[in-house]
């Protein structure tokens, strides 16, 4: 059977889902780079045979191994570079992996199906290296920390094979390059096989050939390896599980909190800004007090007659008083709401005339203002109460505003995504695990 090209490993995994697609994507929505684990989790919920899979550089004699290990020739064998997708085999109740060459050019098809087969199908990894090559080099040895390292953790079992034994000149040479590997990586059982071997000894049924092979010694320890497979994939159904469902949870939490620091950063700003233009217009008012709360008429509304054009009148000067007054106020209301941020009107609130599209013009006006309208204006708590309310409203429309709301939203939805995710695992807990 040959697997075909997807574009991600959880595709690789996906089909057949039925009624738990949405949940199983709310999950990967929430936690993207956890795709492999959910894709792996799917195939172990399979329960299916246990995936015995060789791995390691092409030419090393992966796919002649497999071939003695299931006893037929079940994969292609050739010198040049055979295997570019993922092959399998049946065998004894053993779902036994052929995969492409570890040293595929990045991001190539063949170098995804060894990525399949490694880290989403395989219960046991044959790590495979020919003695003819000496040491591992620096990928193989990187690999192979990896792996080891995913064995503590899931407890996916590795054996190192080191393969082609017969192609060295004498017994001293191999026994070099195998210390020389056992250096490399302490403390790991090496199997040193040679599959040419077993298949002359098979052939010529010659027990001390196939001794001399050390494929029964593999087969040996492969059989233990199988032996431990159910309790190995309990244990990472567990692991996997509880590692998503504490992320998610923490996940959940951080994004709670983020979204209430938002709100108090909401409530803050506009109690802030309350605040502040409650005392500007208090200010304002205590200053517009004296000149608003004179007795008598109001002489600014006294109209000048032609005769008045060039002379200084007790109109002229208190009209000039008002107006002094009237733009003072005016700069510390301006100050404090660019302070703010609130300057310019909204884009669609804007007209032709580019003066005009100031939040001051449009609460205040552009109107000639008298004794009485300062007073209604300023010293009334109405009045007051009016302006508040205008300028607020501006100050919900500014950009620093409405991009403190659309943060909110965002954080909001995070939330939803990360409880949905939650619930999501709820519903796919019992598919994800493996039957009795």
């Amino acid at each position: 059977m040959r697997y075909s090209s997807t574009s991600s490993l959880a595709e690789e995994s996906a089909t057949g889902c039925g009624d738990h697609e949405a949940a199983l994507r709310d999950l990967q929505r929430a936690l993207p780079h956890r795709a492999l684990d959910l894709a792996r989790l799917r195939e172990l919920a399979d329960d299916g045979a246990p995936v015995v899979c060789v791995i390691g550089k092409y030419n090393h004699g992966k796919s002649r191994l497999l071939n003695e290990l299931v006893r037929r020739d079940a994969f292609a064998v050739a010198d040049r570079r055979e295997t570019v997708e993922l092959a399998e085999c049946h065998h004894a109740g053993v779902c036994w992996l052929d995969a492409p060459g570890l040293d595929a050019d990045v991001g190539q098809e063949d170098d995804r199906h060894a990525r399949v087969a490694v880290w989403l199908k395989a219960d046991i990894r044959l790590f495979v290296h020919a003695a003819r090559q000496g040491e591992f080099d620096a990928a193989e040895l990187a690999l192979l920390h990896q792996l080891r390292a995913d064995e503590i953790r899931t407890l996916r079992q590795t054996l190192i094979v080191i393969s082609q034994a017969d192609q060295l000149a004498d017994d001293g040479d191999l026994g070099q390059v195998v210390g020389a590997i056992a250096g490399q990586v302490p403390d790991a059982a090496l199997y040193v096989v040679s599959a040419t071997r077993h298949r002359q000894g098979i052939e010529t049924a010659k027990t001390l050939l196939i001794q001399r092979s050390g494929m029964p010694q593999l087969e040996g320890a492969i059989a233990d390896a199988l032996g431990r497979v159910p309790a190995a994939r309990s244990h990472e159904v567990a692991l996997l599980l509880r590692e998503i469902r504490d992320e998610l949870e923490g996940l959940r939490s951080g994004r709670a909190q983020a979204l209430e620091a938002l709100r108090q950063e909401e409530e803050n700003q506009r109690r802030g800004f309350d605040q502040g233009l409650e005392g500007v217009l208090g200010k304002v008012a205590a200053d517009m007090a004296a000149l608003v709360g004179a007795g008598g008429p109001d002489l600014a509304m006294v109209p000048d007659t032609a005769r008045d054009r060039f002379a200084v009148t007790a109109a002229k000067l208190e009209r000039a008083r008002i107006q002094v007054a009237y733009s003072r106020a005016c700069i510390q209301i301006d100050g404090f709401l660019v302070g703010q941020g609130v300057a310019r009107l909204p884009r669609d609130q804007e007209t032709a005339t580019g003066s005009l599209n100031t939040v001051m013009v449009a609460v205040m006006g552009v109107s000639v203002k008298f004794r009485a309208d300062l007073h209604r204006m300023f010293c009334e708590a109405r009045g007051r109460a009016r302006l508040h309310a205008a300028f607020a409203h501006y100050f919900e429309l500014s950009k620093r505003r409405t991009a403190l709301r659309a943060r909110i939203a965002e954080a909001s939805s995070a939330l939803e995504a990360a409880a949905r995710a939650l619930a999501a695992l709820q519903v796919l807990e019992p598919v994800l695990e493996p039957g009795p």
